[in-house]
């Protein structure tokens, strides 16, 4: 599917002034220097309205029509997609929803897996420096933030293959949802949370950076996420670890114990009370509430 950019059709694009579009000659001139020819971003392009980012880059990506470094935003997209297929929606320019392209070579393809987890670690710092919001990862790409003494996602991450070389990483970020316009109780978003800025330029060019930074980092060391300092800095801003969980596995299973560690490949390990330290690859992590408690914490999954 090809994006279709709306600006010269949408006479609307302006009728909420607290949500400015996106100024995309500035975003180029800001993160593409020297003809591209000079760090990760080769392209950043912004259009109005799509399906999903994701599809959209996968899909010029497939075709050879994008490069590594090539990033798509949308304003605003109607088959935004999370994990298991889940649905991203939010009015338009109410939040950051863009993709980016990834070739990650001279890294095993075994540690890509680890993609996922940087992307959050980058959108992670990002968000503290640039809107002043403690953000927290939920493992394995949730971002989450406080609002009013409550955990809530702001914001999922999700990447796909995109043919033998490629991967295309997917962030969307709540920035400016308002308590009437959330998804559901458990959603959150940077305004919310009591953000210094909600200027929608300002922290996407935070995050691409912090990103860009971090893959370089990584790459530059094949990948390992121990030696890139990748490992212990996710580690380190995960609230999911120390604590009890629920992983939903395929197949109707599950698995509770406390989430000890992220193990090299990428996995949460979960102590069982079997005394058993069991790896989880894939599957929904619900945070529980401590013991004596009944339910979740109002966990969303993706949208």
């Amino acid at each position: 599917m090809t994006p279709r950019d709306d600006s010269d059709a949408n006479s609307n694009r302006w009728s909420d002034l607290d949500r400015p579009p996106l100024n995309a000659v500035a975003l180029r001139r800001a993160l593409v220097r020297n003809g591209g020819h000079e760090g990760l971003w080769r392209a950043v392009d912004v259009v109005q309205h799509t399906g999903s980012t994701n599809s959209d880059l996968v899909a010029l990506a497939t075709e050879g029509k994008a490069e590594e470094g090539t990033v798509l935003v949308a304003e605003e997209q109607d088959a935004g997609r999370g994990r298991l297929d889940r649905q991203w929606t939010a009015p338009a320019r109410s939040g950051l929803f863009f993709s980016v392209l990834l070739k990650p070579t001279g890294v095993p393809v075994e540690r890509w897996g680890w993609l996922p987890l940087l992307t959050g670690v980058a959108t992670a710092t990002a968000l503290s420096r640039a809107a002043g919001v403690d953000t927290a990862l939920k493992w394995p790409n949730d971002l989450l933030v406080t609002v009013d003494g409550q955990e809530r996602k702001t914001g999922g991450i999700l990447a796909e293959r995109a043919g033998a070389d490629a991967v295309v990483v997917g962030i969307g970020i709540n920035v400016t949802l308002r308590e009437d316009e959330l998804p559901v109780p458990g959603a959150g978003s940077l305004l919310l949370a009591g953000a210094t800025t909600t200027d929608r330029d300002t922290i996407l060019r935070a995050v691409l950076r912090s990103l860009g930074q971090w893959y370089e980092k990584w790459r530059s060391v094949g990948g390992d996420p121990a030696r890139s300092g990748l490992q212990d800095t996710y580690a380190a801003g995960c609230a999911t670890l120390g604590r009890v969980v629920r992983a939903e596995l395929p197949g109707d299973k599950s698995i509770t114990g406390e989430a000890v560690a992220v193990d090299g490949d990428g996995r949460l390990v979960l102590a069982t009370a079997e005394g058993v330290q069991q790896p989880v690859g894939a599957g929904d992590i619900v945070h529980l509430r401590p013991a004596g408690d009944q339910g979740d914490t109002g966990d969303t999954g993706d949208r």
